[in-house]
């Protein structure tokens, strides 16, 4: 859980506060067994991959499902949503 910001706590202070998650520790036990700048883009490029993967699925069940289709991929394509705020 992370900690609430009061007035005078700044992001600084919120930080300090933060514990790290599973998933920081264990890529920091991962990046320690090799601090190569080599290894650390393997381990970037899968991690990528992963989350390619996950997408995929997650855009292949919504276009299974009839959620998106082409004419919402398009409207998306021309949709400026830094101005709709």
């Amino acid at each position: 859980m992370t900690p609430k910001m009061t007035p005078k706590m700044n992001m600084k202070d919120k930080d300090k506060n933060r514990k790290l998650t599973p998933t920081q520790l264990h890529l920091l036990k991962l990046f320690a067994y090799n601090d190569s700048e080599e290894f650390a883009k393997e381990i970037q490029e899968a991690i990528m991959w992963h989350f390619q993967k996950k997408l995929d699925a997650e855009m292949d069940r919504l276009w299974n499902e009839g959620i998106i289709n082409q004419e919402k991929l398009e409207d998306l394509r021309h949709t400026d949503f830094h101005a709709k705020k």
